[in-house]
């Protein structure tokens, strides 16, 4: 059985980075036993050359390395053979530079190396875990602020749609997105439309259209995003039911994030706050309790949903316990409760994925 080094990315900010070696650890759990039959074994921490690695054993095939390639914060792949680390060719999915997700600077953005996770272990409790590597999975981020699901969906060559109530958000990823397909001069058509119905607006709409390559944006091969500006309870209003095969979101945390746990309407101390604004719930637990029946109709059978949170203001048993009501098989083996992490004194943050029966 082969022995292998990983390198872990050393491009993360200081917490992130403390957290790093053991969510990779956990990530390559969830690989090995949901998409790898457990052929990935022996997953430890070790020290090579006074650098540390996460090692582990196993004999892996052309497709296997295709899909660690994936990993979230691999930086490098190493055979160990004897003293020696013998490096392996990744095949990374990335059809775009690392900008398009790094670039985007402000407060509350999920950590970039944190979303590519949440995405590829969403992918896992899928019932076709390689599709994340052989296929072309849609994906449906319905708290989605600024994008950064969106455009890891996009790095990887995915469809992918978006919800999201704040028009500031709306606008400043619009702005991004079409600046950033400009600027790379990637083809592309972007628009935005008023949703109406019965003479009403219902929200806004960014559409937008692109290719990988010129060559296959004019022959019609083409990707699309599609981000609305609307009440996320109100979904099923603008995507058809059964037509994601991800949804995935990081909730608010409750700390420097506010929600609505029913969009605009009353909420459990009245309906507005300060200034006449709506008023904002802290509860994540009662934000999703009202928006995961409305998000799981969007899924369709054999899909998965995965969602991250601050675990001081819900516990891991009560998110479960609410994608369970709802008809989803949750994930639970030792490496999907590996995920817990700190990302600041008022926030520590779990994952919990489940699938579609």
């Amino acid at each position: 059985m082969t022995a292998y080094g990983l390198l872990v990315s050393p491009s993360h900010n200081r917490v992130y980075a403390q957290a790093a070696a053991g969510l990779v650890k956990a990530e390559l759990g969830v690989f090995s036993e949901r998409a790898l039959d457990g052929r990935v074994r022996d997953i430890r921490e070790t020290e090579l050359g006074g650098v540390p690695y996460v090692t582990f054993s196993g004999d892996l095939t052309e497709q296997d390395v295709r899909l660690l390639s994936n990993l979230s914060s691999l930086y490098a792949l190493f055979r160990i053979e004897g003293d020696l680390l013998r490096p392996v060719t990744l095949r990374p999915l990335d059809l775009f530079g690392s900008d398009l997700l790094t670039i985007q600077k402000y407060a509350g953005k999920t950590n970039e190396y944190f979303t590519k996770l949440l995405l590829n272990v969403t992918a896992m409790a899928m019932d076709a875990p390689m599709d994340l590597v052989t296929g072309r999975p849609r994906v449906l981020d319905p708290m989605c602020g600024r994008g950064t699901t969106l455009n890891q969906a996009m790095m990887y060559g995915f469809d992918a749609a978006g919800i999201d109530i704040d028009g500031k958000d709306f606008d400043a990823y619009a702005a991004f997105i079409k600046t950033w397909l400009r600027n790379n001069r990637v083809k592309h058509q972007a628009e935005i439309t008023n949703i109406r119905r019965e003479r009403s607006v219902l929200g806004r709409r960014l559409h937008v259209t692109y290719g990988a390559s010129k060559e296959q944006y004019k022959s019609g091969e083409t990707r699309e995003i599609t981000v609305v500006n609307a009440d996320s309870l109100d979904a099923g209003k603008f995507f058809r039911p059964a037509s994601f095969d991800m949804i995935v979101t990081d909730a608010p945390y409750g700390v420097q994030h506010g929600s609505r746990p029913r969009g605009g309407r009353p909420g459990p101390q009245g309906d507005k706050g300060r200034k006449g604004r709506p008023q904002l719930s802290r509860s994540p637990v009662e934000l999703l309790t009202a928006a995961v029946p409305e998000w799981v109709r969007l899924l369709r059978p054999g899909g998965a949903v995965g969602i991250s949170w601050n675990t001081f203001v819900g516990g891991r048993d009560e998110i479960a316990g609410i994608l369970a009501s709802n008809g989803l098989d949750v994930q639970d083996s030792e490496a999907h409760r590996g995920f817990r992490h700190r990302v600041d004194q008022a926030i520590t943050r779990d994952l919990v994925t489940a699938r579609k029966p």
